[in-house]
């Protein structure tokens, strides 16, 4: 399958290096993002949710009646409504982009970001409670006639939707985690599993973990793979690693400030979510890893989200990238710190060089197999 790009869909201009200079959600400046990304060559956009950002299926929806080639994806925290309702507000907005919505489902990694909106399940009980949610989506999505669900986390009866997704079967489904709990739900529901970037060692070693819960859940096709990063590059590979440093610098100066906002009910040394304290243990073991990943930006915002960096020219950055889509990550995501520049700058100089280098990797992979079935 040709290898995919994911950029970040932001409502405002703020990052972790710089303050937003506008309202949370600026609609003009969303819908010049969102055109960056699909006038530079990415696939879709990644509207994320927060408990107190805007809402994104909304923000997401006005970009999709605007744009015509770009994909959405939409983050989901089913803690926030009822699995009948959401499917229908997805089912509407598959039909708003005409078939280019996939959801993404999150189950929360921080019981006291959980709790802003009234969530007080426990971790293992919401990874249980989001792979019920999602098999009634898909089932809302594909059922023609009334039925009944009876659920540890849902019950309700006779229920059937009228409005449908443009996408047959469905739309798909994004899931991301790095705990046994997260592999097994996404392993069971997700056709693309999410993962932070990490050492390719230990990114292959993720991917064997969510090959292994979908054979569990009696899958005969594992989840696509998707990696997240945060590249930094330049014309040469000084000036790349300059901005790295400045990026560094920046991020930490305005933590020490407070004009980041932390985690609360716990520092944020000490993250909760698996995922994050994998990226603060590769960062203390060590700083650069391969090619060009590089963990102090990580450090820096006590493992938070997608963190680790990528950095050098574009053409080391795309090397690197195409080091990940061997192993078998095929759906690359980036997000630069001046997210406009960042995004125009990445789609000019570092997805052509990835996109023809996984054609000419795919096309000798056809060759090989017909040579093999030739000679077998």
């Amino acid at each position: 399958m040709p290898v995919e790009f994911l950029g970040i869909a932001a409502t405002h201009d703020g990052s972790e290096t710089t303050p937003r200079s506008g309202a949370a959600f600026d609609k003009e400046y969303t819908l010049r993002l969102a055109r960056a990304h699909e006038e530079h060559g990415w696939d879709r956009v990644l509207f994320a949710y927060g408990s107190g950002a805007p809402d994104p299926a909304p923000a997401a929806a006005y970009v999709a009646s605007r744009l015509e080639k770009l994909q959405i994806l939409l983050a989901h925290r089913p803690n926030v409504s009822y699995p009948t309702f959401a499917a229908k507000t997805f089912a509407t907005l598959d039909q708003i982009s005409d078939g280019r919505l996939t959801v993404h489902f999150i189950t929360g990694g921080n019981d006291h970001e959980q709790g802003r909106e009234g969530d007080t399940l426990t971790k293992d009980e919401r990874y249980a409670r989001t792979r019920e949610y999602i098999g009634i989506v898909k089932r809302v999505w594909t059922t023609r006639e009334p039925f009944d669900h009876e659920g540890d986390h849902y019950r309700f009866h006779d229920f059937v939707s009228d409005v449908f997704p443009v996408q047959q079967p469905r739309p798909g489904v994004s899931f991301g985690g790095s705990s046994p709990a997260a592999y097994a739900a996404g392993g069971a529901e997700a056709d693309v599993y999410c993962l932070w970037g990490e050492p390719l060692a230990k990114t292959a070693e993720q991917i064997e973990a969510v090959k292994a819960a979908a054979k569990a859940a009696g899958r005969t096709e594992a989840p696509r793979i998707q990696v997240a990063f945060r590249p930094i590059i330049a014309p040469t590979e000084e000036l790349a690693w300059e901005k790295a440093h400045r990026t560094v610098g920046a991020i930490r100066k305005r933590r020490e400030e407070g004009l980041v906002r932390h985690r609360r009910g716990g520092a944020p040394e000490n993250p909760e979510n698996t995922g994050s304290q994998r990226l603060l243990a590769i960062a203390e073991a060590g700083e650069r890893y391969d090619r060009a990943l590089w963990t102090p930006t990580a450090a820096a915002t006590g493992g938070a989200g997608n963190s680790n960096a990528l950095v050098g020219t574009p053409e080391t950055v795309a090397r690197a990238l195409l080091d990940y889509y061997d192993l078998g990550v095929d759906i690359l995501s980036a997000r630069g710190y001046d997210l406009l520049d960042d995004a125009i700058d990445f789609g000019r100089y570092v997805i052509p060089i990835v996109r023809e280098e996984a054609a000419k990797r795919d096309a000798e992979r056809v060759a090989r197999g017909a040579l093999a079935e030739v000679n077998g």
